[in-house]
């Protein structure tokens, strides 16, 4: 198990800065703060650690320049403002990071970009190029073309994905709390800090539910979830406060400060990296008991036979989610048969879809190579 000093020493890492810290709360970009970032990055790179910055802050900026006072609510105005706050937050980047002899580099992807498995590769081959020539990528959600069935929602989840997009060691996530508490401490003075655990554990994620704030998209809870995604790629994950002084710098040397989240599974391939990072799953196939057994325990094909019921309209190679009897979602994967044939062969043993079917694409409906639990 690495310890923080380890983790600071680790040569990968991406930075999630929230809307409420780049833009103080609403009242413009806070300059200062992202100056004293810039310098804790350059003075990082320097030491040979590739950082990727995944900034929020493009809507929050663009209703400070707007005057808008309150988040718009209707999807075209929040792009209106992203497009107009965009502007001002990547020239900010740029000018600072040029003072130490940096390039920033403007990333904006949809979850198209991630969903599509040619566009895919060509974002990972092009962070992982720009970090080779030690540029720091600054990525944001692509907010001003981006529809609502294809947001990420919130830019933690992005950032989770992109740790799975090059295999980051770290995901650290700048908010303006200390970390996870075991109760609100903005309500509760007895709160006490969590200093550690493991991303995917259940207690934890009870003590926390979706919070909203006026600037950004969400609270603690996607923070949990962003960390039990990046750890599917063995990603370790620290939720701390931007305020801290020199707070980068600091993790880096190994300071206990924040929580730190571990991966509690192996590393899946990069494949299924992919596969589990599809956030639209266009239909979902009802297990019996057994089969969603066999899924869990031993990571087999998903066969017809282990399907009571198929929902959702949906064609072959498309993402679907495996649900247990139970109405928990335990894997998801790239389905070889569509809807209709789906339908017509549940229930039936891999000998009999010829004679269901007429032919006969793959013995499984979903192979184990193409399915990964959630």
């Amino acid at each position: 198990m690495m310890t923080r000093e380890q983790l600071g020493q680790s040569q990968r890492w991406v930075v999630k800065i929230g809307s409420a810290l780049i833009t103080d709360e609403g009242r413009g970009l806070d300059q200062a703060a992202l100056t004293d970032w810039a310098e804790q990055v350059a003075r990082l790179s320097r030491e040979g650690r590739e950082i990727i910055l995944v900034s929020s802050g493009a809507v929050a900026e663009g209703m400070s320049r707007l005057g808008l006072k309150q988040r718009p609510k209707a999807l075209y105005a929040l792009q209106a403002a992203a497009a107009v706050g965009q502007m001002g937050l990547i020239q900010a980047y740029e000018s600072i990071f040029q003072r130490h002899g940096l390039h920033a580099a403007q990333v904006l992807l949809t979850h198209d970009d991630l969903a599509n498995r040619r566009r895919y590769l060509n974002a990972r081959s092009t962070l992982r190029t720009l970090m080779e020539m030690r540029a720091i990528p600054v990525v944001n959600e692509n907010d001003t073309v981006a529809t609502e069935e294809i947001r990420f929602g919130d830019n933690d989840t992005l950032a989770a994905l992109v740790c799975n997009l090059v295999e980051a060691s770290m995901l650290v996530i700048l908010t303006d709390q200390e970390g996870l508490f075991d109760a609100d401490p903005r309500a509760q003075t007895e709160a006490n800090l969590v200093s550690e655990g493991w991303a995917s554990d259940v207690a934890l994620q009870k003590l926390v539910a979706p919070r909203f704030g006026a600037l950004g998209s969400g609270g603690m809870a996607t923070k949990l979830s962003a960390a039990a995604r990046a750890a599917r790629s063995g990603t370790h994950t620290i939720i701390a406060s931007g305020r801290q002084p020199r707070i980068l710098e600091r993790l880096a040397a190994g300071e206990n400060l924040g929580t730190l989240l571990r991966p509690d599974r192996e590393p899946v391939a990069a494949r299924k990296q992919w596969i589990a990072g599809q956030l639209v799953s266009r239909g979902q196939l009802i297990l019996d008991a057994g089969a969603a057994d066999v899924i869990r325990s031993a990571g087999r094909s998903l066969l017809a036979v282990g399907v009571t019921e198929v929902k959702g309209k949906f064609s072959r190679g498309d993402v679907v989610t495996c649900v247990a009897p139970d109405g928990v979602a335990i894997a998801r994967g790239l389905v070889n048969y569509g809807a209709d044939e789906a339908r017509r062969i549940k229930g039936h043993r891999a000998e009999k879809i010829a004679a269901i079917l007429g032919y006969v694409d793959e013995l499984e409906l979903i192979h184990r190579d193409n399915l990964v639990l959630l």
